[in-house]
């Protein structure tokens, strides 16, 4: 398959290599010095140059803030049996988007990123196709992300972002609050170190992706709940309440039982 990838950033160059050993690959990306070291590949720095090489499948890999604004400059130079695509880490808009776009779509979220991730296995990781789309690209995707040994998973534009809300903004924001009050130890604890730990692979992150997830239109009702849980804590702490801690330790255990 010819497969246009637009964004030359750690997610499209990643994409590139996972990809270019299998279907005839090409990037775009207006910076040429971002395109230094992808190999296998053809490189594009024009738009015009999409219109020559004629893809089937399009993934576009920019920033959310600039997914849409990069598809509408391309899609001029796509032919329209072209299969377009995004991997956006929200999904907020993009239905209304592909139905107003005439074009045959497919949109995925692979949810790991290429700095944190151990990309040799992926098997502990997941991916998340949304059910509306073309057949033929959430076959390709699910062969994929199948060859990759990412665990799939169906969902529609709008359960998607509910889910992400969850899974990924309460874990993103506990750790930035662990990080917001750091205070280097000389003999940190086992669970300090684990937090530690937690918290540099979540920062070693490009800004743009962890706004992303913390700007879902979903996650604001979940740390309200973190703040809910923890002003319960603070003020079992305050008051020294035994009994009251006891009944929150078991509550927690249960919420995290298999």
């Amino acid at each position: 398959m010819k497969i246009c990838i637009l964004g030359a950033g750690k997610m499209g160059t990643w994409l590139t290599d996972a990809l270019c050993l299998q279907h005839e690959v090409a990037i775009y990306d207006k910076d040429i010095n971002r395109l230094k070291y992808v190999f296998n590949t053809q490189r594009f720095t024009k738009a015009e140059e999409i219109t020559a090489f004629e893809p089937e499948l399009l993934i576009n890999s920019v920033s959310l803030k600039h997914t849409l604004a990069a598809f509408n400059e391309v899609l001029p130079h796509l032919p329209k049996a072209c299969i377009i695509s995004d991997i956006a880490s929200v999904k907020t808009g993009f239905q209304a988007f592909y139905t107003k776009a005439g074009f045959r779509y497919v949109s995925t979220h692979p949810m790991f990123g290429p700095t944190f991730a151990n990309l040799n296995d992926l098997s502990l990781h997941h991916a998340i196709i949304i059910s509306q789309g073309d057949p033929i690209g959430i076959n390709f995707f699910k062969d994929f992300y199948k060859s990759l040994s990412l665990n799939i998973h169906d969902y529609s534009f709008e359960g998607h972002d509910e889910a992400i809300a969850y899974s990924l903004s309460i874990p993103f924001s506990s750790s930035l609050v662990f990080a917001a009050c750091m205070k280097h130890q000389k003999a940190p604890g086992t669970t300090f170190k684990k937090h530690m730990i937690i918290a540099k692979g979540l920062l070693s992150e490009e800004d743009h992706l962890l706004t992303e997830i913390l700007f879902n239109p979903y996650t604001y009702e979940q740390v309200e709940n973190i703040r809910f849980q923890l002003k319960e804590l603070l003020e079992l702490i305050k008051t020294k309440n035994t009994e009251g801690m006891q009944t929150f330790l078991a509550k927690v255990r249960n919420n995290i039982a298999e």
